[in-house]
């Protein structure tokens, strides 16, 4: 089983090489630190599974998805995210992915999530399950930050964990007057004033694991 690893973060993704590599039937064929580079693998040869970082610099893993299908339409993608799995599971598996596991779980579980994958299935854990039921079934009240896009999201995040505008400008390779849009829409469509009270609801909520450090 040859795997594809896209995270942009050296030391994390040798660590899931190191996990992976260490299982006789699966070995970490390549890595790639952006998008693009990982699209331009998937052009030259094909991988059985993908496990894809979603906070990526320039295009990030969620709205890579569709490109990613079209190029390799049967490889099974798991998103491997710090982010809490409540919060942005529902958003990565409409969007295609095959699982989603948190970079919290143990080792063992990431091993678990590729080789169910690598079978042809999907990989949820069991909190994961449970969220979902309550989504089907409509028992569960949405949330603000649910209704943000994928790209909204992502800038929320950056700028609840303590990102400038120009900061996050840089890092997604946008204009800083591109975020600061962002930013008026992600405050008016989540009823939130400014980023101190983001950053509370960020926390509250699990989407960033605590509050950002001074600079």
């Amino acid at each position: 089983m040859e795997i594809l690893v896209i995270d942009d973060h050296p030391v994390v993704s040798r660590g899931i090489s190191q996990i992976l590599d260490q299982e006789h039937d699966m070995r970490v064929a390549a890595q790639a630190g952006t998008i693009d580079e990982a699209l331009l693998l998937l052009r030259q040869r094909s991988f059985d599974v993908l496990v894809l970082d979603v906070n990526l610099p320039g295009r990030n893993g969620l709205e890579a998805l569709p490109e990613i299908h079209r190029i390799a339409p049967a490889m099974p993608i798991l998103i491997f995210s710090i982010h809490s799995e409540e919060h942005l599971a529902m958003r990565a598996l409409k969007n295609g992915a095959s699982g989603f596991l948190n970079k919290e779980n143990a080792p063992e579980e990431l091993v678990r999530a590729v080789r169910k994958l690598a079978a042809g299935g999907t990989y949820v854990s069991a909190r994961l399950a449970e969220w979902l039921a309550l989504e089907v079934s409509g028992r569960r009240q949405c949330l603000p930050h649910e209704n943000l896009s994928d790209r909204e999201y992502q800038v929320m995040c950056l700028l609840a964990a303590g990102r400038s505008v120009s900061q996050i400008a840089e890092t997604l390779h946008r204009s800083p007057n591109t975020i600061s849009t962002y930013r008026a829409r992600i405050l008016a469509k989540m009823g939130i004033r400014n980023n101190a009270e983001l950053t509370l609801y960020a926390i509250n909520n699990r989407l960033i694991a605590s509050p950002p450090a001074p600079f």
